[in-house]
């Protein structure tokens, strides 16, 4: 029986289960943090706190535990005996093997779930192979962005949603408790790629490694250009799917991707600009706001195409208007409503999310490619695909930059060639620069 869930078929679907799961607890905590239940249910009651989060711990330990944990420890143990199994797992997590493991689940989870909604099952890569050489965050992307970036990004960003509107977040260990192994997922998924990646650390390959990435997401897509050139034809690449899929497959890609529109529904009503109202008005305010905003940005990149070249004073003009109706807009606010200025960070939690979840569903209606409106779909996926690389590569720019932390992730990639006396970092610098030569 164990073996169903280690091996064959039914591990793809008991991974697939772990992370819905995840998806279905961090959303439901999420709904109930934004909607005021949870409040009202626990209120200051710290002991009811605690119970909760003990039956949620114990099932999420039975799930990783139980499911993934044990069959392999029973391999190893008929092979090599009880003992020798546990000492070969508590070696592979200081080896890391818990955040390749992660990571990895997460590759397979994401393609399953893509096969069978749209199918087109192939090979697909999981990252197992052992290389000496650096791979660069424009690979890294393009390999891992869909399948483990986005997904960490959103994830994390429920779990700061939830932390700010939650009166659980005040009680701190109840708050680290429930979370916890959330925000292990999300840093397994975003950091996993550089801790195996040689040199992912070094501080003039991030820098070189960012200037090609932005070099890759401004490249125009052309008939001879291929996916690791530009950003645009890889984009197209990733929609592939959505071409060849049913319309059953397209109406669940819309309906999945409503979720994003939560965080817009959830959080408007908790702005001050709101004062407290429960009216679907301000719901409805709130997407008027967009699509203003759209409209905005309509108007601002046909004002540079047409008079960005030789009329510059015109593109002054307009930005300079731009900025003074802004800046009317907020006075007039926070003269005549409860707007506070804090209210502008925290709608982008709103608003950004939605944004990402109109240009997903736009990406299922591709007859729109023809229009004059997809140049603009486009240019705004290119801006969160921005987004995105930047909120993955600050942390690694950050680490990159403390002293000692290279050395320490290639002691721990090439542990065993340095016991026997390797001098890996040589190698893996000598391998680098044979490939950029």
């Amino acid at each position: 029986m164990l073996s169903f869930f280690h091996t064959t078929i039914g591990y793809f679907f008991n991974t697939t289960v772990i992370v819905l799961s995840v998806y279905g607890f961090l959303w439901v905590q999420l709904y109930l943090a934004l909607s005021g239940v949870e409040n009202s249910a626990l209120g200051n009651d710290t002991n009811s706190k605690k119970a909760l989060s003990a039956v949620i711990n114990e099932e999420l330990v039975i799930q990783f535990g139980l499911f993934m944990t044990l069959p392999a420890i029973l391999e190893s143990s008929v092979e090599s005996g009880f003992l020798e199994a546990i000492w070969e797992f508590l070696v592979m997590q200081l080896q890391l093997s818990t955040v390749f493991y992660t990571f990895s689940m997460g590759t397979r989870v994401h393609f399953f779930g893509r096969t069978v909604l749209h199918g087109g099952a192939k090979y697909r890569q999981t990252g197992r192979g052992f290389g000496l050489r650096h791979r660069s965050f424009a690979d890294i992307y393009r390999l891992y962005a869909r399948s483990h970036f986005i997904k960490a990004i959103e994830f994390g960003l429920i779990l700061m949603v939830y932390a700010t509107y939650t009166p659980s977040a005040k009680v701190t260990f109840f708050y680290i408790d429930m979370s916890l192994t959330c925000w292990l997922l999300v840093l397994s998924w975003i950091f996993a790629p550089f801790l195996f990646n040689p040199l992912g650390f070094d501080w003039l390959k991030t820098v070189y490694d960012f200037e090609e990435f932005m070099n890759w997401i401004w490249y125009r897509d052309g008939v001879f250009v291929k996916a690791t050139q530009s950003w645009e034809h890889w984009w197209y690449e990733e929609q592939y799917h959505l071409v060849t899929t049913s319309l059953w497959g397209k109406l669940l890609e819309i309906v999945l991707n409503l979720r994003f529109f939560f965080f817009q529904y959830g959080i408007v009503y908790n702005l001050g600009i709101s004062g407290q109202s429960r009216s679907g008005f301000v719901y409805l305010w709130s997407w008027i706001f967009i699509f203003a905003a759209f409209g905005i940005y309509l108007t601002m990149v046909y004002v540079r195409n047409n008079y960005g070249a030789k009329k510059h004073i015109y593109v002054r003009l307009a930005e300079s208007l731009l900025m003074v109706l802004g800046i009317l807009l907020v006075i007039a606010l926070r003269q005549f409503t409860d707007f506070r200025y804090v209210d502008i960070f925290i709608s982008l939690l709103a608003f950004i999310p939605s944004g990402w979840g109109l240009l997903s569903i736009a990406q299922v209606f591709r007859p729109l490619r023809h229009t004059r409106l997809w140049d603009s779909v486009v240019s705004l996926a290119r801006y969160c695909e921005i987004m995105f690389g930047v909120i993955v590569m600050g942390p690694v720019a950050v680490l990159s930059w403390m002293p000692g932390f290279q050395s320490m992730q290639t002691r721990i990639l090439f542990n065993e060639a340095f016991s026997k006396g390797l001098q890996v970092f040589k190698i893996i610098t000598e391998k680098g620069y044979q490939t950029d030569v």
